[in-house]
């Protein structure tokens, strides 16, 4: 036996057993865990995958189907001119108001077809950082110098992250760039302004499915929350009139396939999620139909799927995990809350260097940051720890994590991971010195 070769598997097999060997599971606090990681994910599949994911899984499919690779190339390549691919992925946190989870599919997509590391983790961490929505909600609650700080901060986070990303692996993307094959910029035929509206369609589906809740009954955000659905319908129409015409999917095809949903929205209007299904089911059927499996639609649903198998697994995983030590908001893991709010209080470096870390590895949904903090203020974190936490927390999990792992190796993940814990405790201290 080739022991040099053994001895890894040998270590995590016995590691594995000496864990499973003194397990405490007669601890009230581990019991307690574990039964949160199982909340968690039960709340994780409800409220992320169906209405998040599988749209996000969607739209990276189409990124590789429907836009060519010298387009990608183009504008956030290695060699695209940086202010328009810094700028575009810099801010695109204001159109899809994703969380940390949702951003990695079309993150994953752009980055396989060819776009810079640079760019690229400029879109991974502003997606997810800068939400209009959040960002309104955290000068509100948590006070306007903290919604400018948190604005502010994100979008220099992301262009900073991006180029430093981009200076550390300078060798490996020259390499990359050199390795790409030439494309030519001829299209196959579609108009640039049908591709533009069919992209529109599904973010706007991503985006107004997912509309949170406010706090108050009046406003333009609770006026749009009370009308999401009815939106999400329209932008649903939208999608399938384009498939039936532009696609040639045909009419009578997409009636079909969409006719679950319709009734399903007639018959329970109260539960929109299950018509939500159903559409996802229809356009799932019909990508698969015997005369559209071999064509643009066929190759569509493969990508999704393909992104989805790689995908979900990893999420889960990463969201049990999180799930014991963190437990979900308002409940605790095995970490207790009291033992994380001792230890942001004030403004020193190890406060908001705890903040920053806490705020990585903990899964933070859309929009829950913002009373998790509140609560946290409340129980003596400092202002400079905040402020490190909405810089890290949002833009990054652990589920988060093992994805990117799988997508962009561990030396770069790790670098990305440690540039955004440091740039957030770097802000915290100088924003906690200030206010």
């Amino acid at each position: 036996m080739n022991w040099k070769v053994e001895w890894k598997p040998l270590f995590w097999i016995v590691l594995v057993f000496i864990g499973c060997f003194f397990l405490p599971v007669e601890s009230v606090r581990v019991q307690s865990a574990l039964i949160e990681s199982l909340h968690l994910v039960k709340w994780y599949a409800r409220e992320h995958v169906l209405l998040c994911l599988i749209p996000a899984f969607f739209i990276a499919g189409a990124v590789a189907v429907f836009v060519s690779q010298a387009a990608v190339m183009k504008y956030l390549g290695p060699k695209a001119n940086k202010l328009i691919a810094y700028g575009v992925a810099s801010v695109s946190g204001t159109i899809l108001a994703v969380c940390s989870c949702t951003i990695l599919p079309l993150f994953a997509g752009i980055y396989r077809m060819g776009a810079g590391l640079g760019p690229a983790c400029a879109f991974l961490y502003s997606g997810p950082a800068i939400n209009i929505l959040a960002i309104i909600l955290t000068a509100r609650i948590l006070g306007p110098e903290m919604g400018i700080a948190r604005a502010i901060g994100a979008i220099v986070f992301a262009v900073v992250i991006g180029l430093l990303m981009q200076f550390f692996f300078r060798h490996e993307e020259t390499e990359k760039a050199a390795a790409a094959p030439i494309t030519s910029d001829d299209e196959t035929g579609r108009p640039l302004w049908q591709t533009a509206l069919y992209f529109a369609s599904m973010v706007g589906i991503l985006v107004f499915a997912n509309w949170g809740k406010t706090d108050t009954e009046t406003g333009l955000w609770h006026t749009i929350y009370a009308a999401k659905w009815s939106i999400t319908s329209g932008f649903s129409i939208g999608l399938a009139l384009m498939l039936a015409t532009w696609f040639k999917l045909g009419v009578i095809r997409i009636l079909l396939a969409g006719s679950p949903a319709l009734l399903m929205a007639i018959i329970q209007p109260q539960h929109p999620e299950l018509a939500f299904t159903f559409g996802v089911i229809g356009l799932s059927l019909l990508s698969n139909l015997k005369s559209t499996r071999d064509g643009e639609m066929g190759q569509w649903f493969e990508e999704s799927w393909d992104f989805a198998k790689k995908i979900l697994p990893l999420l889960l995983i990463g969201v049990l995990i999180a799930g014991v030590l963190l437990g979900r908001p308002e409940h605790e893991g095995l970490i207790p809350s009291a033992w994380v709010a001792s230890l942001v209080g004030g403004n020193s470096f190890s406060a908001n260097l705890f903040a920053s870390v806490f705020g990585a590895f903990m899964y933070f949904a859309t929009l829950t940051e913002v009373p998790i903090l509140q609560g946290l203020i409340g129980a003596g974190m400092g202002k400079g720890p905040a402020l490190a936490l909405l810089l890290a927390g949002p833009a990054l999990s652990l589920p988060n994590m093992l994805v990117i792992r799988s997508v962009m190796g561990t030396r770069k993940t790790v670098v990305f991971v440690l540039l955004v814990m440091v740039m957030a405790t770097v802000s915290g201290l100088i924003f906690g010195a200030f206010f």
